[in-house]
């Protein structure tokens, strides 16, 4: 991969990540100051929003990597750090539809379908991004 291709990836998985990461903690570990308040921090809208700008840009940036590095990876049959970039390409398409999803569905059941889904699987691309980063630098 080209180290632009790589800076993009990184700078975006930081952004997305990061804020998919402090709105889940104002969205479930915050109490609201006022009691009819919807958000339970003043900037849980701002970061909600940033999550949900930024994320195009991961999808793009999965885009170039996959053309770039993944696909060529896996068809020459490079086992060095196989199992964490597998990890990577079985959670980034549920991790992106059920972002997708979670914004357009209506029904409470599909809503908390999808946040599951989209919270399990972020969790588990945030891991396997991180493993994969480290076995890296291990390797070096």
């Amino acid at each position: 991969m080209s180290r632009p291709v790589v800076w993009l990836l990184h700078l975006a998985n930081f952004l997305v990540g990061g804020t998919g990461l402090v709105y889940a903690w104002m969205l479930y570990f915050l109490e609201p100051t006022d009691p009819y308040a919807v958000a339970h921090h003043p900037f849980q809208p701002q970061v909600q929003h940033l999550h949900v700008w930024t994320a195009p840009v991961l999808v793009f940036a999965l885009g170039l990597v996959w053309l770039s590095h993944a696909w060529r990876h896996w068809t020459l049959g490079v086992s060095e750090r196989r199992r964490s970039g597998a990890a990577m390409l079985a959670c980034a398409a549920p991790m992106v539809l059920s972002g997708y999803f979670l914004q357009t569905a209506v029904e409470e059941g599909w809503r908390q379908t999808w946040l599951t889904v989209h919270l399990l699987s972020s969790a588990i691309w945030i891991a396997a991004y991180l493993g994969h980063l480290l076995s890296a630098r291990k390797s070096r």
